[in-house]
């Protein structure tokens, strides 16, 4: 078994792994992350992917288990309400025929993932009582088990509890396959590679071409009233809008966008910024520019088929890479994490249930 493992990239999947690998006697973690761009830490997201419609079967059974090990991760790394909490999510649909569709896709899917919790069919007026910031809502569905993540809490949490500091600076493979870090070559028994977009670059040294491009996304965070409510305010994923993150009391999250001609660009847009008050005005009526406290804006990693994946770097044995997450990362993220640990350590891992082979994006 590999007793000094880097890990490269502090975000999500890197994170998981390094907490999953404390747990083993005897194995060395170093982690490595600059911290510019990452998704992770410019996210804060929604878990929920029980209704998805996406027809990839690979994505949802990955999407879905990853739902599912959220429980079991919170309690074991002992993660705290401010990076996730099982809030509950409401998806609302304008045409009767099409809710009683969700509703249907619901219950046929919660045999296969019970931590969907309850279902619940909600009018405007029951909405309004859970979230009494909304101003109009067309009817949905409440999943009981639907949760709220930040992304960067989330992950400096697992971070601790694995007992890792990142090491700020970029690093890179030489044409060996040897880690470069600040100039010198260093020496592991295995290296994880989760530099979500950047995994191009880091691959190029080693004559590698890998089929990953970069997507902006901007999040926007607002003030609003602080309601006196009986329990936590689930999270809102209204049709044709974007998704509303309530977090802690006053404070709401809007977003996000999928920018995809802005490559590595984290620069803030006042385009970007009005649409998502527009966006968030259609369900609140009540926001102003003087509510806008802060806007997140991250790069996430995308393939041709919208697919994330996983796995060994073929040819370099010592080499396990993840990349293509997407806008799914914070519930895709820990599942892969888990994986590529027990890899890690010489278990065996039945990728092709999530993912295509490496090989079918790096050449």
């Amino acid at each position: 078994m590999p007793t000094k493992i880097a890990i490269i990239g502090g975000g999500i999947v890197g994170s998981t792994a390094a907490f999953y690998l404390h747990q083993q006697p005897g194995v060395e973690i170093i982690m490595f992350d600059d911290g510019t761009g990452q998704a992770t830490k410019a996210a804060a997201g929604i878990i929920s992917p029980w209704l998805s419609k996406r027809r990839n079967q690979q994505w949802y059974r990955l999407a879905r288990d990853g739902a599912g090990l959220f429980h079991e991760l919170a309690i074991d790394a002992h993660l705290t309400g401010t990076s996730f909490a099982r809030t509950g999510t409401i998806i609302t649909r304008d045409d009767s025929d099409d809710l009683d569709a969700l509703e249907q896709l619901a219950y046929e899917r919660r045999d296969s993932a019970p931590t969907m919790g309850e279902i619940y069919r909600l009018n405007e007026a029951s909405i309004k009582a859970l979230l009494p910031f909304v101003h109009h809502s067309a009817p949905g569905i409440l999943i009981t088990g639907g949760a709220r993540i930040d992304g960067q809490l989330f992950c400096a949490q697992l971070q601790q509890a694995a007992n890792v500091i990142p090491r700020p600076g970029r690093v890179s493979f030489n044409e060996k396959g040897d880690l470069v870090a600040n100039g010198q070559i260093e020496k592991f028994d295995l290296v994880i590679a989760a530099v979500g977009a950047w995994l191009p670059e880091l691959l190029n040294p080693l004559g590698l071409t890998t089929a990953v491009r970069p997507q902006k996304g901007q999040l926007l965070e607002l003030k609003t009233p602080v309601y006196q409510t009986t329990q936590p305010q689930p999270v809102l994923m209204p049709e044709g809008e974007r998704d509303f993150i309530p977090t802690t009391p006053g404070q709401l999250i809007v977003g996000a966008t999928h920018e995809n001609d802005q490559g590595f660009d984290l620069t803030p847009s006042v385009e970007v910024e009005n649409d998502l008050l527009a966006s968030a005005n259609r369900v609140t009526q009540t926001l102003t520019t003087q509510d806008i406290t802060g806007i997140r804006v991250g790069t996430r990693a995308y393939t041709q088929d919208f697919a994330p994946f996983f796995g060994t770097l073929v040819g370099h044995e010592s080499i396990l890479v993840a990349s293509g997450l997407g806008s799914s990362g914070l519930t895709t993220g820990p599942l892969i994490g888990q994986l590529l640990a027990q890899m890690a350590i010489g278990q065996t891992v039945a990728t092709e249930r999530y993912t295509k082979a490496t090989s079918q994006y790096i050449s």
